[in-house]
């Protein structure tokens, strides 16, 4: 009997489908070739990242015990976690703040596991020590464009790759689990400047490597030095040569007499012609305090910082006048690099292209002045001394979370009025009268 035509052996001596098969082979093939070629960045991140000539090794988890890294990471990743984000609808005078289910994810809960505070000091200081941050975007099916949560992810559990295609993907190793597979579409991705498509070099262990370097390097010198192992206070002298064993025994003496904080003002009896020299600190030594706060600038430098926001007032500032001025360049030169980049990725990942609804951080509280300022800026507002106003009583309620007053929503107008006559100028009828003689 002749075979059917429509048999395939192929498709019956393997489980599951031939296409299938096929397609799942050559991902894992591109997979594959996508981790071997690694970048420059990767690898030093691999290798934990050297530290300057015969300095100390520079990596994201010693650059944390440098207190300049810790303070700038956390006054930054801080400072944005505290800021609201709501949801806004395009008008035609403008935009509202509208009430939206991602409002309670952006701003209370991402997650069960996590609140909204410390899902963004996690992308934050994700972005600052390793130069990427992500993000899974929960969906309830792969076809919803429905967002149901967000998931952060260390960024070294996270590998962008390309296909043969040249299409980008990402590849998640969770804690539990095997690896999976995201789509762009669903993956948050902040990086950093140098970034190359796939990913960012880290801030603190490339830009900032030699001085967190150094500034390891002098924490250690201190250590060393301030426990008496880097140079000696003073030196015993004997008038003659001693051998090994004398000036041990002279030094564990010393030792056993005058050791320790209850026995630092024993007084010390000297026999045998010794004596006690006091050694003064050489150059190298005084320098290592200016060496120190050097590195800070630096540090402070290369995250946008002002030196004086983590502790350092040796110097003045540039920034201007007063900690309002301060403050705001604050957020102008150093925030808004942050804030901009996390507004456009979330709503060109949660929102259609042609949808009205977009996300922006209020920066209302953060760059708000001193009590007397404001409420001049407000009477302002509001309008005075002949002056129209460009704010309406509820307006400003509003600002300041109180609630709405009756017929408080209109503008002040100024009409304008005619001057008095001068007691001396003539009105139109006297002028009149006085022609009728």
């Amino acid at each position: 009997m002749k075979q059917a035509t429509w048999y395939n052996a192929e498709r019956v001596s393997q489980p599951g489908s031939v296409v299938l098969n096929a397609w799942r082979a050559e991902r894992v093939q591109a997979s594959n070739t996508s981790q071997q070629n690694l970048t420059v960045q990767e690898l030093a991140n691999l290798i934990s990242g050297a530290g300057g000539v015969g300095g100390p090794s520079v990596s994201e988890t010693t650059a944390m015990r440098v207190s300049a890294v810790y303070a700038c990471v956390a006054l930054i990743a801080g400072a944005i976690s505290t800021l609201p984000m709501p949801v806004y609808a395009r008008s035609v005078d403008g935009r509202e703040i509208v009430d939206h289910p991602y409002f309670w994810l952006l701003n209370e809960s991402p997650n069960d596991d996590l609140s909204a505070a410390v899902f963004w000091e996690f992308m934050v200081s994700s972005r600052l020590f390793y130069g990427d941050c992500f993000a899974e975007i929960l969906r309830p099916s792969f076809r919803s464009s429905k967002v149901t949560g967000f998931v952060p992810h260390h960024p070294n559990r996270v590998q962008p790759f390309r296909d043969t295609a040249g299409n980008l993907f990402y590849r998640v190793t969770p804690l539990l689990g095997a690896q999976y597979t995201v789509h762009p579409a669903d993956m948050i991705h902040v990086p950093s400047l140098g970034f190359d498509g796939l990913r960012s070099p880290s801030p603190i262990t490339y830009a900032a490597r030699q001085a967190v370097g150094t500034a390891l390097s002098a924490d250690e010198y201190n250590s060393r030095f301030f426990t008496n192992g880097a140079r000696p206070d003073f030196a015993i002298t004997a008038p003659g040569s001693l051998s090994e064993d004398q000036a041990n025994m002279i030094r564990s003496t010393w030792n056993d007499k005058h050791a320790g904080v209850a026995k630092s003002h024993m007084p010390a009896v000297l026999m045998g012609g010794l004596d006690i020299k006091q050694l003064s600190l050489s150059a190298a030594d005084s320098q290592i305090l200016a060496t120190s706060m050097f590195q800070v600038e630096q540090i402070a430098r290369v995250l946008g910082v002002p030196p004086h926001m983590i502790g350092h007032t040796d110097k003045s500032t540039s920034w201007g006048a007063g900690v309002e001025n301060m403050g705001r360049g604050f957020v102008k030169f150093t925030l808004k690099r942050d804030l901009v980049k996390f507004e456009q990725e979330f709503n060109r990942k949660l929102w259609p292209t042609r949808e009205r609804l977009f996300l922006r951080f209020d920066l209302a509280d953060i760059e708000r002045g001193d009590l007397k300022s404001e409420n001049e800026a407000l009477r302002i507002a509001l309008g005075r001394a002949g002056e129209p106003g460009w704010m309406t009583q509820n307006e400003v309620r509003k600002a300041k979370n109180l609630p709405p007053k009756d017929n408080g929503d209109e503008l002040l107008e100024v009409t304008a009025v005619a001057p008095a006559p001068s007691p001396t100028e003539k009105t139109t009828d006297e002028k009149s009268a006085a022609a009728a003689g």
